[in-house]
């Protein structure tokens, strides 16, 4: 089993910066993947950005050249670095993590409620 915890959401004006992180715990052995979901109310889930065990990422165009995913193995953390901030990012913003043998996520954190204000 893995549990997921993500923290950093919060309030922000156009133009700033936040950093998610998301905690990983118990069998951190059988993740094969990362990455970062977002969805809007009414609005479809949209993959954001996604990192492998062997450090390869992948991002959606809407975030490019302004998120960075990261990983720290020794915390067992992932992070979200989102510059240059705007309106249209918000969003609550999941963790997810990809599980040996399945395809797509498997465990998903809670969420944290990221909001950019104009």
């Amino acid at each position: 089993q893995v549990q997921l915890v993500e923290s950093g959401g919060g309030l922000v004006q156009a133009g700033g910066s936040l950093r998610l992180s998301c905690a990983a715990s118990g069998s951190i052995g059988s993740i094969s993947a990362a990455g970062w979901y977002r969805q809007a109310p009414g609005k479809q889930r949209e993959l954001v950005a996604t990192i492998t065990s062997s450090g390869r990422t992948n991002y959606a165009d809407s975030v490019k050249g302004r998120f960075t995913i990261s990983e720290d193995n020794a915390k067992n953390t992932v992070y979200l670095q989102m510059n240059s901030l705007k309106p249209e990012d918000t969003a609550v913003y999941y963790c997810a993590a990809d599980r040996w043998g399945y395809n797509g996520a498997y465990y998903w954190g809670q969420g944290t409620q990221v909001t950019v204000s104009s």
